[in-house]
């Protein structure tokens, strides 16, 4: 079997030409390949697929073999795969997955594509919530963007957790992953303002653990932080004002930029694709 593997902000997978190979067990495939000792190392496993109603399906398991419905750095790779990969030549183009189509943007430079602008739809931001983990109640923010997000915010004078560097997220993150939903697993993000226009955050994946960045999550964070009125900044006149809705996110493997445009209740995402290396399994 031919593969690819690609990684948006080190959020990596490995990609599967739907076009031209065919495989039984999605599932337990993706286990296989993702292992990083045993395998050849991903997040998960992508299929790019011919698709009835876009210009291709985006077909995506989690490094534990379950099925995932949306990701954002994933979504980006199947644009530059197609792309450059002459299955699809435009500039525009669209893909299907699990939480509909999506339209994505494609920046090229020297006939290959470098990063990708995807309209991720509209969220979906619910009242905030609170967990109770051992003797610390943590608030969260529950946010649907096509996958059930909850968006914690480190607060400056807090009593619980630490700056987002030094948190031990492989105690509270599969916690917040079983927990903070009644309706099934969530993807947990921990999030640090920095300034009116940038968000730090780290992020724990259902299905993979903790990974090097999450397009979907950096949306979700960016929602509740503008929807909360935490990005603020002070004007030549030391007044407080608001940030707008365009918003910066560090992750451990990159920046993403997210634009949320209030008027349509879009959800924008700039990033880089990057594709690693071909082979064989």
């Amino acid at each position: 079997m031919k593969f690819t593997k690609m990684h948006g902000c080190g959020n990596d997978y490995v990609f599967i030409n739907g076009f031209e190979e065919k495989v039984q067990n999605p599932g337990e495939l993706a286990v296989a390949v993702s292992n990083r000792h045993f395998g050849i190392g991903s997040d998960g496993l992508i299929l790019i697929n011919p698709s009835g109603e876009a210009d291709c399906e985006r077909e995506m398991y989690n490094a534990d073999g379950s099925r995932g419905s949306m990701c954002g750095n994933g979504i980006r790779c199947v644009a530059k795969y197609v792309y450059d990969r002459g299955l699809v030549k435009k500039d525009r183009l669209t893909v299907s997955t699990l939480s509909g189509v999506k339209t994505l943007d494609l920046t090229v430079t020297d006939g290959k594509v470098s990063a990708v602008r995807v309209d991720m739809g509209e969220p979906q931001v619910s009242p905030q919530a609170s967990l109770v983990m051992g003797e610390f109640t943590f608030g969260f923010t529950p946010v649907d963007m096509g996958n059930p997000h909850a968006v914690l915010f480190l607060e400056p004078k807090r009593t619980a957790g630490a700056a987002v560097a030094e948190l031990p997220i492989y105690e509270i993150g599969p916690f917040f992953e079983t927990n903070a939903s009644p309706s099934g697993r969530v993807n947990a993000e921990f999030v640090e303002v920095m300034d009116e226009k940038t968000l730090r955050m780290r992020v724990w994946e259902r299905g993979s653990g903790e990974t090097l960045a999450c397009g979907t999550g950096a949306c979700a964070a960016a929602v509740a932080a503008i929807a909360e009125g935490r990005l603020q900044g002070v004007d030549e006149q030391g007044n407080t004002v608001a940030s707008g809705n365009t918003v910066t996110v560090e992750l451990r493997g990159g920046r993403l930029e997210i634009e949320w445009d209030r008027v349509t209740n879009h959800v924008f995402m700039t990033g880089p694709a990057v594709t690693v290396f071909d082979g064989e399994f």
